[in-house]
């Protein structure tokens, strides 16, 4: 079984992108694989914004990622780009850090039109970082993810719920995913 990464790419503590990576990762986690998640809002901001790679958690995010055998990451689209938090990371990220990796790149966003992001965006950054394959990404409209308040229970325990709308073309793209780490067959998490 594959060990994963799932990368938030989100500057807030409650997000629909973390919880959209949430969802994603409770599916990978049900077919026997690992996943380790990073939430990059807990990195030191000076270290991510002075490039300071001798820092013991920028060290500590660039290990896990190489221990991984495969990377999901969520993003919300701001200004239609992915976040410039993720952006940032990927810049201390080595040149060839995905490289033999299967990456699945997820995003949320207000308008269809932030899909574009994927393609256009994030896309040729991981492409550039040599990803062994890089799975058709997907964006979850806004309004299909329902975000957990910031009380009780805490977001990151607070069920998850994708929109019915949303959830068959995205279990598609998972599947994709999973077909990238040898696992065929997705089964829905409530």
């Amino acid at each position: 079984m594959a060990h994963v990464l799932a990368v938030s790419g989100s500057p807030m503590e409650v997000s629909r992108s973390a919880v959209l990576l949430r969802h994603v990762t409770d599916i990978v986690t049900s077919h026997g694989h690992t996943v380790d998640t990073l939430r990059l809002r807990d990195l030191p901001p000076a270290a991510l914004l002075h490039a300071d790679f001798a820092d013991p958690a920028i060290r500590d995010s660039m290990a896990r990622l190489e221990r991984a055998d495969a990377v999901v990451i969520a993003t919300p689209v701001y200004k239609a780009a992915f976040s410039g938090l993720l952006k940032t990371w990927l810049d201390l990220t080595p040149q060839f850090g995905l490289r033999g990796k299967s990456v699945l790149p997820l995003a949320t966003g207000g308008s269809i039109a932030h899909a574009l992001a994927l393609d256009y965006a994030l896309r040729p950054v991981l492409t550039s970082m040599e990803a062994r394959h890089v799975v058709n990404g997907f964006l979850v409209l806004d309004r299909f993810i329902e975000s957990p308040a910031p009380v009780e229970p805490s977001p990151l325990e607070a069920p998850v719920n994708i929109h019915a709308e949303a959830a068959p073309a995205l279990l598609r793209v998972v599947e994709g995913f999973l077909e990238s780490l040898g696992t065929r067959g997705v089964r829905s998490v409530a």
